[in-house]
């Protein structure tokens, strides 16, 4: 059986080629050692304000607006499953409860959203990413 071809390294800027598509040796300590610092900074998400009171309020919000808005502006319809913080609220409690705020999407677009926010995929932290 032929064997996979390599893969450029995930480290921005490195291209250096892999066996396996991640991070070559140098920059996988590197990118490790980033995923702990970021685990620990994050708080729970019931001291983050993530409580029963925000699931209804989110249940409610989701049976109003079904739709994933970012998938809806691609005239593609998908269920929203997320209700997102279009301006992150960074334990602000009155942006966190502001329904203007507030946005329906999907899991995937959310996904991309959140990362492109927090600086996942090699992006830069804190990118402009309202759908």
């Amino acid at each position: 059986m032929p064997k996979r071809p390599k893969s450029v390294c995930r480290y921005p800027g490195c291209g250096l080629l892999v066996d396996a598509p991640g991070f070559c040796l140098k920059h996988e300590a590197a990118d490790q050692s980033r995923k702990k610092i970021l685990e620990r900074r994050r708080k729970p998400s019931h001291e983050r304000g993530y409580s029963y009171q925000w699931s209804q309020a989110r249940q409610l919000f989701l049976k109003a607006y079904p739709l994933c808005a970012a998938c809806e502006k691609e005239d593609v319809l998908r269920a929203a499953t997320v209700v997102d913080h279009i301006i992150p609220h960074r334990g602000d409690e009155f942006l966190f409860w502001d329904e203007s705020n507030w946005q329906p999407l999907c899991a995937s677009c959310h996904s991309r959203k959140t990362a492109k926010e927090d600086g996942g995929f090699g992006n830069p932290i804190g990118g402009n990413t309202t759908f």
